[in-house]
C-alpha cells in the first residue's frame, strides 16, 4: 500500500543546490517509492548558530511503500552517502532530510516524531510545502496556510538555479 510523505531537504555545504538535486534523485530511486513533486528552492538564514552559510531548502512529495521507520532509515542512508556528519545540533551540513508528514500518521518514538515536531515553526518548510500541496492539512486539522501565517520568518528567498541544473534535475527525475 502506498503512502504519501513530505520530505524537507536542506543543505548549506558543498554546492547546496547540487546536494538537493542529488537527494531528490535518490528519493525517486527508493524501493517502492516515486517522487510526485518537489518545490522551488529557497534560501534561508540558518537556525541556531549564525556562523555558517545560508541554507538552500526544498520540500518533496513522495509516494512510498516504505513504513515511516523504513523511510527514516533510507533517508539517513542518503544523508550518509552525501557526506552528512552529525557533529553538532543545527550545525552546517551537506544534506538534511526530514520526514515532515507521512499521510496523517501521528507517532512518537525515540527515533521519529510525526508530524515533524518543528514543521509548523519553520517558514523554510511551510512555504515550499504550501507550494506543492496548498490545501494540505496537518493531522490536528490546521492547514499549512494557517501555520504559515504564524511561523517565524527566517528571511526566506526563492532562488533560481542554473538552467542546466534545472533541466538535468527535471529530466532525470
Amino acid at each position: 500500500m502506498q503512502s504519501i510523505s513530505y520530505i524537507a531537504l536542506g543543505s548549506n555545504l558543498n554546492h547546496p543546490e547540487q546536494q538537493i538535486i542529488r537527494a531528490l534523485q535518490a528519493l525517486d530511486g527508493l524501493p517502492g517509492s516515486y517522487l510526485l513533486a518537489y518545490s522551488s528552492f529557497y534560501q534561508s538564514a540558518p537556525m541556531g548558530p549564525q556562523d555558517q552559510p545560508s541554507y538552500i531548502n526544498a520540500v518533496a512529495k513522495l509516494s512510498t511503500a516504505l513504513s515511516p521507520i523504513e523511510l527514516l532509515d533510507a533517508l539517513q542512508k542518503i544523508e550518509d552517502t552525501q557526506g552528512r556528519k552529525r557533529e553538532k545540533r543545527w550545525g552546517a551540513r551537506t544534506i538534511d532530510l526530514d520526514i515532515i508528514l507521512y499521510d496523517h500518521t501521528i507517532m512518537q518514538t525515540e527515533r521519529l516524531i510525526l508530524p515533524h515536531y518543528g514543521a509548523k515553526e519553520r517558514d523554510f518548510v511551510l512555504l515550499p510545502l504550501s507550494e506543492i500541496s496548498p490545501r494540505l492539512t496537518f493531522p490536528d486539522g490546521e492547514s499549512v496556510q494557517e501555520a504559515l501565517q504564524h511561523c517565524q520568518n527566517y528571511g526566506l528567498q526563492k532562488i533560481t538555479i542554473d538552467n542546466d541544473q534545472e533541466t538535468m534535475s527535471r529530466h532525470e527525475l
